[in-house]
Formats: structure tokens, sequence, C-alpha cells
């Protein structure tokens, strides 16, 4: 074959520093956009960005020479780095160490977009401690939960 041809496409799941609700609709959308111009930066495409004060979901296409760890350094290095250069918060702003990041098939994409948009009703009735949980058994991972937390 002459070329290579890719859709890889992710459900990428994290949360701030400890899962504190620092998140603000002040400056939330503001915090999307600086996110999906990350990873257009790297040549990759938002299919949909939403979340609640505590964490965020992405669904995104990859380039095909983006790693997961490689993007998920660039997003959550760059946009703290930018969060703490703004005036939108009196403190340090930090996102968790760990991440979650989900292979979708093109079937699935408007599932996951919808599950994605419609987090601020999702969460009247879970946790993001049980949404993770329950995203990780519906993915068939294997976890320790007393290493899943930081």
């Amino acid at each position: 074959m002459a070329n290579s041809f890719t859709n890889l496409k992710y459900h990428l799941v994290f949360s701030t520093k400890h899962r504190k609700d620092i998140i603000l609709d002040s400056f939330r959308e503001n915090l999307y956009c600086y996110l999906g111009g990350i990873i257009r930066s790297e040549k990759g495409k938002i299919i949909t960005i939403g979340g609640t004060q505590n964490h965020v979901h992405i669904l995104a296409r990859f380039a095909k020479s983006t790693t997961v760890p490689n993007m998920l350094q660039q997003i959550k290095g760059s946009s703290s780095k930018w969060l703490n250069q703004q005036s939108f918060l009196s403190f340090r702003f930090g996102w968790q160490s760990g991440y979650g990041a989900f292979t979708v098939s093109e079937s699935m994409v408007d599932i996951v977009s919808r599950y994605i948009e419609n987090q601020a009703a999702h969460h009247q009735k879970m946790t993001f401690k049980e949404e993770f949980i329950m995203l990780l058994k519906k993915h068939g991972i294997e976890y320790d939960e007393k290493y899943l937390w930081d």
C-alpha cells in the first residue's frame, strides 16, 4: 500500500488535582477553546469537549503520528500553564497526574458525543469517581482502586 490511513478517535477523561471543583462557568468555555487549540496544533481534530467543575471529557481524532501519552502531556501541561497565567483563579491550578483514554469507533462517535455534551445532567446522578470506574469497567480495563486517585 502506498499510503497510510488512520481514523484514531479517543475519548479522554481527566480531572483537576484532587478532583477539586475549580473549573468555573466564568472561564470553562475559554478553557475548552484553549484545549481544542492544543489538539489542532498537533494536527488533531476536536469532535466534542465537555465536563463539569472537576473534570473534562474530550472526544478527538489524533494524527497518525501522535501518541496518547504525548498528546495528554501537551494538553494538560500547556493548559495548566495557560490557566495559571490568566486571572481566572487566585490559586495555582493543576490537573491530576493520570487520565483515561478510550478508543472510539466511528459508529459510536455520536453516542459518545452526546454523553460528553450531557455531563451536567449526568453528574446529578453520579460522581466523577463513580463515572470513571464505570468507564474503566465498560472498556474492560483492570484496576486496583487504591491506585486510582492521587
